[in-house]
């Protein structure tokens, strides 16, 4: 019972600090987002008395989650039919895109509680079932055919780990596709580009109003 009272609990929070707003570079998709980061992290400490919370990285659509869902949609034949993890899912955005697109079954991976509300509302949304998981999936393997990742390449620990991974993944036939707009750690010589956008981003989270991002797949080891 106590955890279904957190979970309404932060669902009732989602909502009263967020807007139901189109995605910039992907409006076929709403997103539940803030419009201040850091007012919203200091009101998920004040409002629900928790201290040393993780920032809100599920209220916002990143680049490179942007990037990735747009690719999505525009190239369906990537997840249609397939069973598909969507990593470090945030909001849900790229989930959501892959199960618009025709995907037989789409997991939403973050370890992050609020992430995985943020991502049943932003399904729900958007008419589309997603399963938020929010397990440590890094090392694991449920037979994916297709791993989405957006924006896991800021920290270098946290890169070289799930590089690792997706390239295992990708050596036993997964597509692994990666959105990123140049994050320091994105380890280019082991990714094939597919696709390069220009997206619009939210000023306070990025260095710039708009974003050059890539997608890309990464090659199995050799």
């Amino acid at each position: 019972m106590s955890e279904l009272l957190e979970t309404e609990d932060r669902i009732g929070f989602i909502r009263a600090h967020t807007r139901l707003l189109p995605v910039p570079h992907a409006p076929e998709i709403s997103l539940h987002v803030a419009e201040e980061a850091t007012e919203l992290w200091q009101k998920t400490e004040e409002e629900l008395a928790t201290i040393g919370l993780p920032p809100p990285f599920w209220a916002f659509a990143w680049a490179g989650g942007q990037a990735l869902a747009r690719y999505v949609l525009d190239h369906p034949e990537v997840v249609r039919g397939r069973r598909v993890l969507d990593f470090a899912s945030g909001s849900g955005l790229v989930a959501i895109a892959a199960a618009k697109a025709g995907a037989a079954s789409v997991a939403a991976a973050d370890i992050d509680a609020f992430a995985a509300a943020a991502i049943g509302l932003n399904a729900a949304a958007n008419g589309v079932s997603v399963a938020p998981r929010r397990d440590d999936l890094i090392g694991r393997d449920e037979g994916w055919e297709t791993v989405l990742a957006g924006d896991i390449c800021y920290e270098r620990a946290l890169a070289g780990q799930v590089i690792d991974w997706l390239t295992a993944l990708a050596g036993r036939g997964a597509q692994v596709l990666i959105g990123d707009p140049g994050r320091s750690y994105l380890p280019k010589d082991k990714l094939v580009e597919v696709a390069t956008y220009q997206v619009p981003v939210t000023r306070a989270l990025e260095d710039a109003e708009i974003k050059k991002s890539s997608v890309w797949r990464l090659a199995s080891a050799p």
